[in-house]
């Protein structure tokens, strides 16, 4: 997997950019949002990177931060959507609005990017909600963010085995990472949920 590259920006278009390392012009596919955040033309750059393998095709996608690239990622992880449309919504909408439009079920805003219908917009807001939340004055961040996924995953599996319902269950790992409890044990994890 190829994490970044770093080169010299030799072409820009409207859907792509080609970095020169070494004497060798990659050609890196990058949203409309992110081409406009690069330098001018002969201006060194280092960019995250995405590299997308079937057997034929071997394409070379850019990000030029984090937040981009993780929303790519997470909009790949939806039945249905490609890298392509992946970029071509990065393209219609940024991050942090991408991000809103789903906490608030906007439907309407959703199909508003070129390549989303309805059913499409229904599915990322189904697929993606419970991935954010809302944090304290920082704007919003992926629930994961943190690397205890997998910790609350177990704590939501132990709840709806206690016979929780699964809803209820993600609003108390919600709760316990805001007040910064989502820390130690399982089993203690899962004591402090009770008390909710």
């Amino acid at each position: 997997m190829i994490d970044h590259i770093k080169g010299v920006i030799d072409r820009k278009d409207i859907s792509s950019a080609v970095i020169s390392i070494n004497g060798i012009g990659y050609k890196v596919i990058m949203s409309i949002n992110s081409l406009e955040k690069l330098p001018e033309l002969n201006n060194e750059v280092q960019l995250l990177a995405y590299l997308h393998v079937r057997e034929d095709v071997l394409d070379l996608y850019g990000f030029i931060n984090e937040d981009e690239r993780d929303i790519f990622h997470l909009l790949l992880s939806i039945n249905g959507i490609g890298p392509k449309l992946a970029i071509t919504i990065l393209s219609g909408i940024k991050p942090i609005q991408l991000q809103t439009c789903i906490i608030e079920a906007d439907v309407t805003r959703l199909t508003k990017i070129p390549g989303v219908g309805s059913k499409t917009a229904k599915r990322m807001i189904l697929e993606l909600k419970e991935k954010f939340e809302v944090s304290d004055k920082s704007g919003l961040k992926f629930i994961d963010s943190d690397g205890s996924s997998q910790l609350i995953e177990d704590v939501v599996s132990s709840l709806v085995a206690l016979g929780y319902k699964i809803e209820n269950a993600k609003k108390i790992c919600k709760k316990l990472q805001q007040k910064g409890e989502l820390v130690g044990e399982l089993e203690t994890i899962i004591k402090k949920a009770l008390r909710y």
